[in-house]
């Protein structure tokens, strides 16, 4: 049995594409939405299309805790997971996102490709194509040397896990202000799981982040590798990923628009300072990490 769990959060017009497009898959599964209190229409919609809600109160969400209450919600094999944002690009994508579960027992968790939004602006599109290419692969722990950081990486957008292998690792991290599907991945590739990522399990799913935005969700990024320094032990610095990235993302924008170059370049700049300045969170107040943060409900 296959298990979708989606958080919600006043998803209205969202949550009514998802879940009708869900309906289309070639997969029967079981829909579970988890609701963080919405106003609007988001319960009603998500019943009426056939979907388990789960209400809690919005001072409770929790990135790692939310997916761990809606887990004890079902007793399937394998559980995927979508934010409310994504849209399938075809009616096999679930099919597709879990096969590698049953050709490889060894399989921990998937993660799917994430095809640019419609009308996604060049920088948002690259985001996409440098983390999501079209060839499929397997990681393992042997990989660290090769892909560094890189070899923990997966979704928390659009992935599926092993309910046994997620178990066995304790499950999602209970109090984390992000990054909890990167924390599970490195759990299970510590514990001698692997990690797919299939390139045919396709979805649309990119964001069009401000400069302060990217700053405010670098900034905690950098708190959780700094509460979090295992991964970093482990699987190698976040910043010679960004180097590469940052280098893809000019020779792509200088083929593509060259003319937002200095913007990006900007951009790159807020991310490290963001980054740098998680990194150090402990020196911070509380009151200025606030401000600092995007996700402000967890310093709260």
């Amino acid at each position: 049995m296959v298990s979708i769990i989606i958080p919600t959060l006043n998803a209205g017009t969202q949550i009514r594409k998802l879940l009708s497009s869900l309906g289309k898959q070639s997969v029967s599964c079981e829909i579970i939405v988890i609701d963080s209190s919405s106003e609007g229409n988001t319960r009603r919609i998500a019943e009426s299309l056939g979907a388990t809600v789960i209400p809690i109160s919005r001072e409770d969400f929790n990135h790692g805790g939310t997916r761990n209450l809606a887990v004890r919600h079902t007793d399937s094999d394998i559980i995927v997971f979508f934010t409310q944002d994504v849209l399938p690009a075809n009616e096999h994508a679930i099919e597709n996102l879990i096969k590698p579960f049953y050709d490889n027992k060894d399989i921990g968790a998937a993660y799917g490709r994430q095809l640019p939004r419609q009308g996604a602006n060049p920088i948002e599109a690259h985001a996409r194509l440098f983390n999501y290419p079209s060839t499929s692969l397997v990681k393992s722990i042997i990989d660290i040397p090769k892909f560094g950081i890189k070899t923990a990486f997966i979704s928390n957008s659009f992935a599926a896990y092993r309910f046994s292998a997620l178990s066995s690792v304790g499950g999602f991290p209970s109090d984390t202000i992000v990054n909890e599907d990167t924390y599970v991945a490195a759990k299970m590739l510590l514990d001698g799981w692997k990690i797919a990522y299939s390139a045919e399990a396709k979805v649309y799913h990119s964001h069009n982040y401000s400069h302060i935005e990217e700053f405010r969700r670098y900034f905690d990024i950098g708190v959780f590798h700094s509460r979090e320094s295992w991964i970093r032990q482990n699987f190698g610095q976040a910043e010679g990923e960004g180097t590469k990235y940052v280098l893809s993302e000019l020779r792509y924008l200088w083929n593509d628009n060259f003319r937002i170059i200095p913007s990006a370049l900007l951009r790159t700049a807020l991310k490290l300072l963001g980054y740098k300045l998680g990194l150090m969170e402990q020196r911070i107040p509380v009151g200025i990490k606030i401000h600092l943060s995007m996700n402000k409900q967890f310093w709260k």
